[in-house]
């Protein structure tokens, strides 16, 4: 079982997949916080609304790349145009349903990205991104 009191962000318009997260979460480190947002937009919106309060802000955020509204990489476009109003170190993972090795490769260029992980996460990926947090 994993101590910790980071705050994890899933962005991901899966439900199945939220579930999923949602479950190994709380079995791996069961005090864990988690946000789930839909669309990129929503995670966004979240981030610039908390961006004063650190302590609101996540430690961690997988990110998915193809959803409504705002997919993954306008996430990331509108994160990097924050960034310096963030006072606080946060690992991004690309977690996706894709496996083109093109989006692996657009994913490196993004310096704030830390990895790409194809879905479904399986329990001892989410243990290790929790354990290095």
């Amino acid at each position: 079982m994993i101590k910790g009191n980071h705050i994890l962000c899933l962005i991901d318009d899966d439900n199945i997949h939220q579930f999923i997260i949602r479950k190994i979460i709380k079995k791996l480190s069961p005090n864990q916080k988690l946000l789930t947002f839909s669309n990129g937009e929503e995670g966004i919106n979240f981030i610039k609304s908390t961006i004063g309060k650190i302590e609101k802000l996540p430690d961690l955020i997988l990110l998915d790349i193809n959803m409504p509204i705002m997919d993954g990489w306008g996430f990331l476009e509108e994160f990097i145009t924050i960034t310096p109003e963030i006072k606080k170190d946060i690992i991004i993972y690309i977690l996706s349903s894709s496996d083109n090795p093109t989006d692996a490769e657009k994913a490196k260029e993004y310096e704030l990205v830390s990895g790409y992980i194809i879905k479904p996460i399986n329990e001892d990926q989410l243990e290790f991104l929790l354990e290095n947090v």
